[in-house]
């Protein structure tokens, strides 16, 4: 451990917020952990916009998502102050939002309500498997090459989602399912108008850049004619998203064997999210053991692992700890105070959520494809010199984008993975974990030549 965090570990603290938070033991104190709060607030309130961006086009209430999203992100962060004392807020995650609406929804055929029960169910499981201390076993069953491949397939799934969203990319007839749009319409020019200024502003480390872009965009749209006030604008929160989940819709639609690893894949992108974006925060803020764990990490997850089944059971899609506490750590944030700022301005922000309904999908569009490249950032520790390796995460990453579904490409890289494996005689690499998993996954592939027996 490092000589800065014994001095703060045998710091004396005070009484009152001090004494709870921990901020002498830390080095810190109430002042930094507000401006640390306010600048992490500040890079990811976007998702008060782009998530009922994104799950607009299922069918979503875009005013009750952006109200119900800002109500879970204010709670839940708030949670994980006071529970876990580490400075990372949550919020509806990308990625699995884009899966729920595009995979579940429009691909799968399920219900909004459908694909909600999906999301409760996979965040109940994760809860539980925290409890029963299990979480960590499944994680490291997995090999790094295929969590890593799982960020970035999603990280590309949302960027291919911007560029659809954003009118540049339709299909096309003919043997190319897809074509580039070239800026012939006022929404494909919003987009491109959006793209230039989000990737202006974030080069230039504006804070808030996303926020900016996604206002000055949405401004851009209206004056092409893109946008649209509603006839029935409302100036007031609604909430008719809470509540709106289905636990049995996935059952009934796809069969048990499809709707059991379909909630499977869901509960993956959740548990490998989580563990990055915790250990890279904690470790950032100095707060990581010697060995390089969490103090206290179940307290995390847990909280984590309800942010799930809680965005489920709101109709706003899981929510996750968010990599853009990073910036509130960069400003001096060590203790969860940081966290319940956060909290505390998504709960205000719940009052300007009804301006969702004037943003358009082409205002969205330019921030998905930003995030999705940072995303795709973790391409760079996959092995591609390594066919064992590379092969399946790279099946992974593409296939979600292209398929539309996260399931598709975890099963594909998990089937190849192990198949790969076994033929080279390497048996002992594939933990017994892996081999359940593979087994489930052909059942699901094979579902279309088994017949509906199978999957009824």
């Amino acid at each position: 451990m490092t000589d800065t965090v014994e001095r703060r570990r045998q710091s004396a603290p005070g009484g009152g917020l001090d004494s709870y938070f921990k901020l002498t033991e830390r080095g810190t104190s109430v002042g930094l952990e507000v401006r640390a709060g306010i600048t992490t607030f500040l890079v990811m309130s976007y998702i008060i916009f782009v998530n009922p961006g994104i799950l607009s086009a299922a069918g979503f209430d875009p005013g009750a998502v952006a109200a119900g999203t800002a109500l879970l992100a204010g709670v839940l962060s708030i949670l994980m102050g006071l529970v876990a004392n580490y400075p990372i807020a949550m919020a509806a995650g990308l990625g699995i939002n884009g899966a729920v609406a595009f995979g579940l929804v429009l691909t799968d055929g399920l219900t909004p309500a459908g694909a909600m029960g999906v999301i409760v169910l996979e965040g109940l499981i994760v809860a539980a498997l925290v409890v029963v201390g299990l979480r960590e076993s499944i994680m490291n069953a997995v090999p790094l090459s295929l969590k890593r491949a799982i960020g970035v397939g999603i990280g590309l799934f949302i960027l291919f989602i911007g560029f659809v969203t954003g009118g540049l990319i339709a299909g096309a007839e003919g043997p190319v399912p897809v074509s580039f749009v070239f800026p012939n319409s006022a929404v494909a020019w919003t987009t491109l108008i959006g793209l230039l200024i989000t990737v202006l502003l974030y080069a230039r480390r504006v804070p808030g850049a996303l926020i900016i872009s996604i206002v000055l965009t949405t401004v851009v749209a209206h004056l092409l004619g893109v946008g649209a006030i509603p006839e029935n604008f409302a100036v007031t929160p609604s909430f008719d998203t809470l509540g709106r989940f289905d636990l049995g819709n996935v059952f009934t639609h796809l069969g048990l064997v499809a709707a059991a690893l379909t909630i499977f894949s869901f509960m993956l992108t959740d548990f490998f999210d989580t563990m990055g974006t915790a250990t890279a925060i904690v470790e950032q803020a100095e707060l990581t053991e010697a060995d390089g764990s969490i103090p206290e990490v179940g307290k995390l997850l847990f909280v984590d692992s309800l942010g799930a089944a809680a965005g489920g059971a709101a109709g706003v899609s899981s929510n996750t700890s968010y990599i853009e506490s990073a910036a509130g750590v960069a400003e001096g944030g060590r203790t969860g105070l940081t966290s319940v700022v956060v909290g505390l301005l998504f709960l205000v922000a719940i009052f300007v959520s009804p301006l969702a309904d004037l943003i358009p999908r082409a205002a969205t569009a330019p921030a998905l494809i930003l995030v999705g490249f940072l995303m795709a950032g973790l391409i760079r520790g996959i092995d591609f010199d390594n066919l064992e390796e590379g092969f399946p995460a790279l099946l992974a990453i593409v296939l979600m984008p292209l398929t539309f579904s996260i399931t598709v490409g975890i099963g594909a890289g998990f089937v190849v993975y192990t198949l790969i494996k076994v033929v080279k005689g390497k048996f002992a690499d594939v933990h017994p974990l892996m081999w359940v998993v593979t087994i489930a996954f052909l059942v699901y592939f094979a579902q279309a030549v088994l017949g509906a027996g199978i999957s009824a």
